[in-house]
């Protein structure tokens, strides 16, 4: 049933957090070699790290001077910091229906992604917090920071419940970010709903959210190109509601070109608001994919 929660063996194997701290390392080198020269962001919210010494100049604040060196050397240094960033991380997740059945590895790659996230932000000192959507927003926990909290992110991502509808309109104008902090948002759903148009108006309440936005798309190579033919039932997993049809492979062609403007659609309509949109498959392997979701630009990969 889409409500059953999943045993931790079933999401996140033994090797699962060392694959983690692997690609940690991997974008932390990526990273490095392509970051040149000051870097600026919109965000807010900074700490002071020191970086160096340099000597002091006429006309500096003198407040800026180390004594305890001067004591030492009988010269004037001041002291320089390193601004850094703290971000708030949002995990938004689709729980719905579709999201675990009939093709549980989308529940599976989407906790992957939510996890890995979730790690990241956590190894980078910023403040994570997990929502399940469904037919609203509800925050799984509260605001972590620390890498030893990742644990309290796998317990809450196996406990999440899936089942019901998606309410995207509802639920992203629901949700309401910190604006006291610059956020990193990440919302990883199949963006099923109700109607085909749903999600792309959905994407203009998300791009009122304060922060960066990332679309993750998750679906199974059957949902875009089923296997059907002749007469069949089908049931909608998130209402429960039964109908039967009889399909030609006419009817499967308009069907799968229906679908592929569903997502060009989404996808044009999340970049026209700025907002990053990815596609992946349920089947794909998670370690590539993350990488890619991340090497596409973010505040989070920049921090690690």
């Amino acid at each position: 049933m889409p409500s059953e929660t999943l045993a931790r063996d079933d999401l996140f194997d033994a090797a699962f957090l060392d694959r983690l701290r692997s690609l940690a390392v991997r974008l932390r080198k990526r990273r490095s070699l392509m970051r040149r020269g000051a870097q600026s962001t919109p965000a807010t919210g900074f700490t002071r790290e020191f970086k160096d010494y340099r000597h002091y100049t006429p006309r500096e604040d003198y407040r800026a001077i180390d004594w305890r060196l001067y004591a030492r050397l009988d010269k004037l240094f001041v002291r320089l910091y390193e601004e850094t960033q703290e971000l708030n991380l949002h995990i938004l997740v689709d729980t719905s229906g579709s999201m675990a059945e009939p093709f549980g590895e989308k529940r599976r790659q989407a906790l992957r992604f939510a996890v890995a996230l979730a790690y990241l932000g956590l190894a980078g000192q910023q403040r994570v917090s997990l929502h399940s959507l469904n037919d609203t927003v509800r925050q799984e926990l509260p605001p972590l920071r620390g890498q030893g909290n990742i644990e309290k992110i796998i317990q809450a991502a196996t406990r999440l419940k899936y089942g019901g509808f998606t309410d995207l309109e509802r639920g992203f104008t629901e949700f309401r970010p910190t604006r006291q902090r610059y956020g990193v948002i990440f919302v990883i759903s199949d963006f099923f709903g109700r109607d085909v148009n749903t999600a792309a108006e959905a994407v203009k309440r998300a791009a009122a959210w304060p922060g960066e936005c990332h679309f993750v798309q998750i679906l199974h190579p059957e949902e875009r190109q089923p296997s059907l033919e002749g007469e069949v039932e089908l049931t909608e997993v998130e209402t429960g509601e039964k109908r039967r049809f009889w399909l030609t492979r006419r009817d499967m062609q308009r069907y799968v070109d229906s679908f592929d403007a569903f997502c060009e659609n989404l996808a044009r309509e999340c970049a026209a608001h700025r907002i990053d949109f990815m596609q992946c498959g349920a089947e794909e392997p998670f370690e590539d994919r993350f990488l890619d979701l991340l090497n596409r630009g973010s505040a989070l990969a920049g921090g690690v």
